[in-house]
């Protein structure tokens, strides 16, 4: 038993009601809550002065803290986290919100990327926080590759799996390539990729480029491997996290402190060093789990708490995971069902397509 259900075991009725309720309050309205606001709430008829003893005594055990000089209390992340494990009362997810989720999945022509872009957009919006969707790493085999010049500066390789998908990628090639080269280097990845995976292609290409070496010029041997370092590291990572409504968080902060901390939360997303991390805290437990504040690395310098689900392939394989970042008084009650419902959908649709 964790220190917070212990604590919470021991208490009197009288004393979890208070806690309840000021945890309640909390959450419903972001500011601390007083002792004669919940003299008009309580299930018992309490005096203003009985409750304050009482809510002193969950401050003396960590629960509950006095902000500045104010006479009211909020809880403390300990106190989050013991209401979470031991109070919360987790309904159904809303219709209206359903709703919204089930026509965001609903978009049969688009891709993979576009879909989940798409459904952390709706997720970001119904729960006014930021939503992070770990997509699917693409282990599809390789059905044909091509590159198309955009410019000096820029070439479009487009990527087409034996399932379907298809995937295009921007990156700068190496100086000096021509229509002749990148034609090449296309024939010669096409003549290696076929059936094998980027990650099976990029294991086997260091090899294949030495033993062919005489058959690719020297040019388009630099966009070959230039490529597919990009495909399988840089260009695949920068792709698999889609953040969505970070604008909600900073609307949402009315101190500086608060935006400063939202403002590193995001610099760090935007970094992309986390996405490991994040798959790691959905992949530890079976179904939605909460990080308060500091519980977690990944999102302890923004204060802010973390509500995040795996999703899973037709072969109940852990392949991505669906969050919601928010302040800490965050609507758990309403956000984890929704975070639910949103990755059980989300691994439903992706093994209806094949993908992961």
């Amino acid at each position: 038993m964790n220190e917070g259900k212990k604590l919470l075991s021991e208490m009197n009725d009288r004393s979890r009601e208070v806690f309840r309720r000021v945890v309640e309050g909390y959450i419903a309205s972001g500011d601390p809550v007083g002792s004669r606001t919940l003299t008009r709430s309580m299930t018992e008829r309490l005096s203003a002065a009985t409750i304050r003893n009482v809510m002193q005594d969950l401050e003396f055990l960590g629960l509950l803290d006095s902000p500045h000089v104010s006479a009211g209390r909020v809880p403390t992340q300990l106190g989050l986290r013991m209401f979470v494990d031991g109070l919360l009362e987790v309904g159904d997810v809303g219709i209206e919100d359903r709703k919204l989720i089930d026509t965001a999945s609903s978009g049969a022509d688009q891709d993979i990327a576009g879909l989940l872009d798409t459904i952390g957009g709706t997720l970001s919006g119904i729960t006014r926080g930021a939503s992070v969707v770990l997509a699917p790493k693409i282990e599809a085999a390789i059905r044909h590759i091509e590159f198309v010049s955009l410019s000096a500066e820029r070439v479009l390789v487009v990527l087409v799996f034996a399932n379907g998908h298809v995937e295009n990628r921007l990156f700068t090639p190496p100086p000096g390539q021509t229509p002749s080269s990148m034609r090449e280097a296309a024939n010669f990845l096409n003549s290696l990729a076929t059936g094998k995976t980027l990650s099976e292609l990029r294991r086997t290409m260091g090899q294949d480029i030495a033993r062919r070496r005489q058959e690719i010029d020297s040019l388009a041997r630099e966009l070959v491997e230039s490529g597919i370092v990009l495909w399988e590291n840089n260009g695949e990572q920068s792709e698999r996290l889609i953040v969505r409504g970070r604008a909600n968080l900073i609307e949402n902060s009315s101190e500086s402190e608060d935006i400063d901390r939202i403002r590193v939360l995001f610099d760090d997303l935007e970094r992309k060093r986390d996405i490991a991390d994040f798959l790691e805290l959905a992949e530890t437990g079976e179904g939605v789990r909460i990080f308060i504040g500091s519980e977690n690395k990944l999102f302890s310098l923004s204060g802010s708490s973390l509500v995040v689900s795996p999703y899973m392939n037709a072969d109940r394989k852990i392949i991505g995971a669906v969050g919601v970042i928010g302040p800490t008084r965050l609507n758990y009650g309403r956000i984890v069902p929704i975070v639910d419902y949103t990755a059980q959908l989300v691994g439903r649709l992706l093994s209806e397509r094949g993908s992961g």
